[in-house]
């Protein structure tokens, strides 16, 4: 197999990101024919086809998928490298990019005190913030798509990423608490608001073992959502520590009882991204940070 340029590699992402051969071509200030071209020549160099072609424009196939994000993570080498060969190294401030994927409740209370701590010691360094829903794939797909250098992440008890291939690290352990209306006398017996990224792997046998807890009466996709909804005194909900910080007003929270569900919430990054001096200096300072009340290091 002839390697892929970079020009095909990026000719690749473009029409992955643009949906269209010719949004990819406007993108990349080049021809229709050209993008046609290099994404034939890429299909014929790795042997798969890549994009289905049709009225709609140009969907990846499985392959096509894995061909980006592999493209990505190559492109993203090939930055980093200028900066990490002239770069001084880990005692000197480090320049560039730093792209994040971060869960709401992560990117909320955990990355501010980070991202200022890195500001003050690497000022050329320009952070890159994406919300990402921790289902499925969660933040780990976005960095195995190379859509992020690092990502924050719940982790399971054994410590494994979500995707394959990826390295994982722990950074802290939270337990759940019952979130409810203030002074309610009962709050046991209010009717459920859960959020769709709740209850996964790490806390779903425990409940399974809460016969109090009724079905869910609603059901929405953000936790802040949810806290809103409480704070009103319209239920309670079963909350991470992480999420609970900055409730609003008019919310309380209790302790579910000795042997709580918890869950870890780590980083992930990718093999060859984890020595760069950019990601090094970002998970120096979230080992330093100090962990707000109710977060016990890993």
């Amino acid at each position: 197999m002839t390697d892929l340029a970079p020009h095909e590699l990026r000719v690749l992402v473009a029409v992955e990101e643009e949906r269209s051969f010719t949004a990819a071509a406007v993108r990349l200030d080049t021809t229709q024919s050209a993008v046609s071209h290099a994404v034939r020549a890429c299909e014929r160099k790795l042997g798969a086809v890549l994009f289905d072609r049709g009225r709609h424009g140009a969907r990846p196939t499985e392959a096509g998928a894995r061909a980006v994000a592999y493209a990505r993570r190559i492109l993203r080498l090939m930055a980093a490298m200028g900066p990490e060969v002239r770069g001084p190294g880990t005692a000197g401030p480090v320049t560039g990019t730093l792209r994040i994927a971060a869960f709401r409740s992560a990117a909320a209370h955990l990355l501010p005190p980070v991202l200022a701590r890195l500001a003050a010691r690497h000022p050329g360094l320009t952070p890159h913030v994406r919300i990402v829903r921790e289902l499925g794939r969660g933040t780990a797909g976005e960095v195995a798509d190379g859509r992020a250098d690092l990502g924050l992440a719940t982790l399971d008890a054994g410590g494994p990423p979500a995707v394959p291939g990826l390295l994982a690290a722990r950074l802290y352990r939270e337990t759940y608490g019952l979130a409810h209306p203030q002074d309610h006398p009962a709050p046991r017996g209010l009717p459920l608001v859960d959020w769709q990224e709740n209850c996964d792997s790490y806390t779903r046998d425990w409940w399974r073992r809460q016969d109090w807890l009724p079905p869910a009466t609603v059901d929405v996709e953000d936790d802040t959502m949810a806290l809103a909804l409480v704070s009103q005194g319209l239920g309670m909900a079963i909350m991470p520590r992480t999420a609970l910080l900055g409730a609003p007003p008019g919310l309380a929270v209790t302790d579910l009882g000795p042997r709580p569900p918890s869950r870890f919430v780590g980083y992930v990054t990718t093999p060859e991204l984890a020595g760069t001096a950019a990601v090094r200096a970002l998970i120096r300072e979230l080992r330093e940070l100090p962990l707000p009340e109710g977060l016990t290091a890993a």
